[in-house]
Order: structure tokens, then sequence, then C-alpha cells
């Protein structure tokens, strides 16, 4: 058996893939970002491999058709109308084909386009290069960090399951009270409280285990090794560029920290409109109170620019803003939040509450992908899911025997415990639960995900988004929505380059550069909305997870309303240009007007009309997502609710209970939260302890 979970990338040829595929490859590679040959290849190389170990085999398929047509004459001419194979063309001509692709009413064509820009031009941008150092760093003035790890590392040692040293191909057998399924914010608390109370409790996660010390060091090696699919999530269509933790400690390992407890109003809604009890009152405060001093939450310091134009701007309009409260001590210039906290400044999952779960005798299994719950005459009896073999001076996965590249060896295993607490994510939970043979309908649907939205100002002085605390300020002047929206909170967007180049609009080739080389002077802001619309997730023939999610008229007025107000926000704060960000993007540019400071207001307002009416069709306005939750959602409801109010997954809409099945992540939301979820996930979490607690026992 193989599979890829966390292979590191590579940079050769990819087995299987023709001549002609990769030929089409490297051309589109050298069309989106210029480069010497050599450079261009282990661009597409690299890009080839991202596929392949982490997009579903049926999108892979779609995107080889496409480079086979595009390597011959005659497919390039039903395609484009050109009659020449697209490598062959020149560059005004392809960058042609590629922005009329961009801008077709033909979705698919969109699509296609939207998946190379932004996978190549990361690519083009993030990786070191086989020096150690991107040549385009220096050009735009990033200056890549690398802070010493800290003295008093994570006390966490995991438990390796599946070893080099057994050459057995046997079933793995764990046996334990307790299974958790995940790692990240929500099974984190489960597993300490569990623990703590004298249950035996194994935690297994499809992800690595990563100590301060060997944590990435650039962007390329972090999205490999610490997101889910490698980086390269998005919806199907990926019209919805999305970013998910995948290591243990799950997304607090490599998130910003940004907490903002679960508003009251949207904990009123859960409890009148969807029965949840006590969310609304004294038990959900509690169980806030004591998140928070488990964390240390405190305020931002220091504030660096890009959090600091956020408060200029908001006392410049009278907009209520203020400085970010963290789950991190304070911060200097370092900006590796995203690749894991070498410093161990950070409070995520591998310092407080798995560091108490492991203390207590909880054994954390990584990399142990789980494929379905064990169910037996209606109740849970454990899990059964593949462990990647791995090395174990190094912990990392051997290779499979004829496997192509980035296969790595596995072996069955299965944990058989009495309760089983689902916790990896609103994404491979559903998926999990769909697997093992739940049939209830709304298992996978109600899926919600803060679509954001970014618009950029461009400023006469550097910001420098990749350094400092990575959220430091936010604006809540329009949290609690209007009149045919809903509500939204302006945060700023950190990034280093090689989010920034997928981002940014692609107006051709020398343009992108051109915007790139300023990206010192970006000061993005992007705005956290309460949703607008729905999603789907399900599993793929080939058993991978697909997401579908579409916006309704709600969601994109809120877009709109949001477009305009980070504009406002850009041009307050100081910024000489703005750009929202979309294919194609919309500028507006102070200079243009040589001095004129009436003409100039005209502009804008103009510039403020048209993003009034942007276009967020798919894969047009530009959609980032960093919020997955509801695709389990709980409520007393049980046809529409998979989960009751504390935590037990349903059978059916019949509202029949599967003993000892647990749901404690962000899939139970029953609606969108509209701020950041960590803390609101983790106070869940407290709620769903009690439950397991209550119901089972210690050996």
């Amino acid at each position: 058996m193989t599979e890829r979970p966390n292979a590191g990338p590579t940079a050769s040829p990819q087995p299987g893939w023709r001549e002609g595929e990769r030929g089409s490859l490297i051309s589109l590679a050298g069309t989106f970002v210029a480069g010497d040959a050599d450079e261009v290849e282990r661009r597409a190389d690299l890009a080839a491999e991202a596929l392949v170990r982490a997009a579903d085999p049926a999108q892979v398929a779609q995107l080889r058709l496409l480079l086979r047509l595009l390597g011959t004459a005659i497919g390039t001419f039903i395609l484009t109308g050109r009659r020449r194979a697209f490598a062959e063309l020149p560059l005004v001509a392809r960058e042609r084909v590629l922005l009329a692709w961009s801008g077709s009413p033909i979705a698919l064509r969109r699509s296609a386009v939207a998946a190379f820009r932004k996978l190549l031009t990361f690519i083009a941008y993030a990786d070191p290069g086989p020096a150690g150092l991107n040549p385009r760093w220096r050009e735009i003035g990033y200056e890549r960090n690398e802070p010493p790890p800290t003295e008093t590392p994570t006390t966490v040692r995991p438990t390796i399951v599946a070893s080099a040293d057994d050459p057995s191909s046997a079933p793995i057998l764990l046996d334990a009270d307790v299974v958790i399924v995940g790692s990240g914010a929500g099974g984190g608390v489960v597993a300490a409280a569990l623990a703590e109370a004298g249950r035996a409790v194994v935690v297994v996660e499809a992800g690595p285990f990563v100590d301060e010390a060997s944590m990435p060091r650039d962007e390329l090696d972090a999205y490999s090794r610490l997101y889910l699919n490698h980086g390269l999530l998005s919806t199907w269509d990926g019209a919805v560029t999305m970013l998910a933790g995948s290591g243990v400690g799950g997304g607090t390992l490599i998130n910003w920290m940004t907490a903002i407890d679960a508003p009251i109003e949207v904990r009123r809604e859960w409890a009148l409109e969807h029965g949840l009890d006590a969310v609304d009152g004294a038990e959900w405060e509690a169980d806030s109170s004591v998140i928070a001093a488990e964390l240390g939450i405190e305020p931002s310091t220091p504030i660096p620019p890009k959090d600091e134009a956020i408060l200029r701007a908001a006392g410049a309009l009278g907009w209520d803003a203020g400085p970010t409260m963290r789950n991190g001590g304070p911060c200097d210039d370092c900006g590796s939040c995203p690749f894991g906290c070498r410093r161990g400044s950070k409070r995520s999952g591998i310092r407080v509450h798995l560091a108490r779960a492991h203390a207590a005798g909880a054994r954390i299994a990584p990399r142990v992908r789980v494929l379905r719950v064990f169910i037996e005459r209606g109740r849970a009896q454990g899990v059964a899911g593949l462990a990647v073999v791995v090395d174990p001076r190094t912990g990392e996965p051997l290779p499979a025997a004829g496997g192509g590249s980035g296969d790595v060896r596995v072996r069955p295993i299965e944990v058989r415990a009495s309760q089983v607490v689902l916790a990896a994510g609103a994404l491979r939970t559903p998926a999990i639960a769909e697997a093992s043979g739940l049939r209830h309908p709304g298992i996978g649907r109600h899926l919600r995900i803060h679509p954001v939205p970014v618009a950029a100002g461009l400023f006469d002085e550097p910001i420098d988004i990749w350094r400092g605390p990575m959220q430091a300020a936010r604006c809540l002047e329009f949290s609690a929505g209007g009149p045919g929206r809903n509500g939204y909170v302006i945060e700023s967007a950190p990034g280093h380059p090689g989010l920034i180049a997928l981002a940014l609009p692609w107006p051709g080739q020398a343009r992108h550069a051109e915007v790139m080389r300023r990206a010192r002077t970006f000061g993005p802001f992007i705005a956290i909305t309460r949703d607008g619309g729905a999603g789907r997730v399900r599993l793929t023939r080939a058993g991978r997870v697909r997401i579908d999610y579409r916006l309704d008229s709600i969601g994109v007025a809120t877009l709109r309303h949001a477009l305009v107000a980070e504009a406002r926000l850009a041009r307050a704060a100081g910024a000489h240009e703005v750009v929202a960000l979309g294919s194609p993007g919309a500028w507006f540019d102070a200079r243009a007007q040589r001095g004129d400071v009436a003409g100039a207001t005209r502009a804008f307002e103009a510039f403020l009309e048209r993003l009034a009416s942007f276009d967020f069709s798919p894969n047009r306005g530009a959609i980032f997502s960093a919020h997955q939750m509801g695709s389990l959602r709980m409520g007393a409801v049980a046809a529409d609710h998979p989960a009751d109010p504390r935590g037990h997954v349903r059978a059916d809409a019949g509202g029949r209970i599967v003993e000892g099945l647990y749901v404690a992540d962000t899939s139970t939301f029953p609606t969108a939260l509209g701020v950041n979820p960590m803390l609101t996930v983790m106070a869940m979490g407290r709620r769903v302890a009690r439950t397991v607690l209550a119901e089972g026992k210690t050996r």
C-alpha cells in the first residue's frame, strides 16, 4: 500500500508524465514568471510533484490533459485558435492566451488558468532554490528570518507506531479508553481533559510531529510539511484558496494567534435557533475564561507597520479599532508564525494542551491517517487507518518500494477504544463519518468558510508584512452587519513572497514582476466575513476530500461592502495606490492625477463605486479562507444536525446516536462564527470533554 502524506517536495521530472505535458508546464512556468532554463524547469517539476501529492487524481488528470493539448499545434489551435504549440508561441502571445482564459466566460478555463497561475507564481517566489537563496528575494528586499530555537522546547514526545526497525507488514494494534482523531485546537483540549482525568488516551494525527528545532525556515518547506494538502487546499473549482494546518498541533501550530471569543450575538443564535444549551451564559463564559488563562491571552506587542496602519486609518475615519489579543508572548521582527514558532513564544498545542495530555500519559501518534470508525451494533469501538513507516532516528517517512515520487510506505493500524472523538477538522471529520457508513443527510453539508476579500495599499515607506506579530490590530466597525449584508472584522494580512505572488493579480509577466518588486511597501487588509453562502464536503472516488462552496447574494454583498471598507482604510492610512485582488484586479493610483487633489478624490470615489459591484463569480474576485466550520454541526433538531448539542454524533436523521462517538472541532459550529475560531473551538472542546468523561470509565 502507498500513500502521499507529508513527503518533502522534489525537483525532478515526475514518473509517468509525458514529455509534452512537462514541456507545456515548463512553458507556463516561464510565462508567469521569467527565469533561466534550469530554474524554470525546476519550477515546473516542483509543480508537477505538488499536484501529484496534493490534488485529487481526477483533477490532476484534467490538468494533464490540458497540458497535452497545449503541447501540440492542433491541440493549441482547438483551445486558443493559434496554429502553433503553446511552448512555440512568443511570450506576448502566451500572455494573451492566459489573460484571455483568465477573463473567459467559461468557468473551467478560468479555473485551469487560476490553478497553474497560483501554483507556479507561488513556487517562483517561495522556493529557496538549490543554493538556498532565491534571487528574487533580494530584488524585493525580502530577508528570511531564522530565529534560533527555544532553549525550553516542547515536552511532547511522539509515539512512533510504524518504525523501519519493525519489518512486519501486519496491522498495528493499539488499545485505549479513548482515541482522539486529530490534534488541533479542539482535539488538544479534549486530550488534556481526558488524560488528566485518568483515561488511557491515544491521539492520532495525519500530519507530522515537528518540534521547535525542526520547524521549517521557508515557505515552500512550511507549506509542504505543515499544511493540509501541502498548501494547495482549495475548493474543487479553485475559486477559494484555503489554508489549514496538518501536523501535531493542527492550526495552532501555524496560525497567526488572533484570539477573539465567539460574539454573544452568535452564541445567542446558537442557543435560540439551534438549541445549544448554556452557550449564551455562565457555562460558556467560564470555559472561555479558562482557555484564555491557559493560553496566556494578552494584547499584541509590538504593533508593526501593517497593523499601525489600521489603527492610524481607523482613527482618522472614526472607526472602532484596537490591538488584537493573541496567545503568544511579546515578539520582535521574526514573522515566521506561519512556519511554526521556533522561539516557543506561540502557546500552541504542543506547548499547552498536548503537552499537558502527554505529561498525563496520553500517547500522541503522528503520521496516522484514519480512514473510518469501527461501529459495531450501534457503538463506536475504535478506528482503522494507515500509519506511515518512518526512520526511527529521523522520523522521516520511508519511500514505498517501487512507488512513484512522493509515495511512502504505510502499514494498516487499528486503535481499539470504547470512545472515539472526531477532531480532524471541518474538512476531514465529515469525510471520516461518511466513510464509516453513517447516513445522516447533514454530514458534510452546511460548510461555512468565512470568505475573505483582500485590498492592499501601496505606501511610500516599507511595511514589510513578513515581519513582527502576524496580526496585531483589528477593526470592528462593521462586525454587526447591516442591511442586506453580514458583518465582518478587518485585519491585516501578513505574508511572505510566495503567498504575495500567488495572491496578486497577474496582468502579464513584466507587470506582475514590477509590482512584486514593490512588495516591501504592501499593506494588505482582509475582511473576515461571517459567510454568506454554503458548501459541502464529500469523498471522491479516490478517497480524497472534495470541497464545494457557493456564495449567495448576501455573501457577495458582504464581500463588496468589505472591499470598499478595506480600500477606504488603506487610503486613510496614506496609501498612494490601492489594489483589490482578483482576475483582473482593480487599481487606483493617486499619482496618476499629477497633484490634482480634487481629481484624485473623484477618481477614488469612482474606484469605490467599481468595488461596490466587483465581480465575485468563481475565479474572478479573489477569495481566501483559513477557517472551515459547520460540516457536522451541533443542534437539537435531529433532521438538520448530525451532532446533538453536547457532541454526540447521530447515525441518521431520525436522531439515533452512535454510542461512544463524539465530535469536537469547528465542524460542530451551527453557523459561521464571524471571527477567528481558535478560542471558540477550544471552549467547545471543554464542553464535549465533559460529555465524554461523564459517559466513559477509567480502567
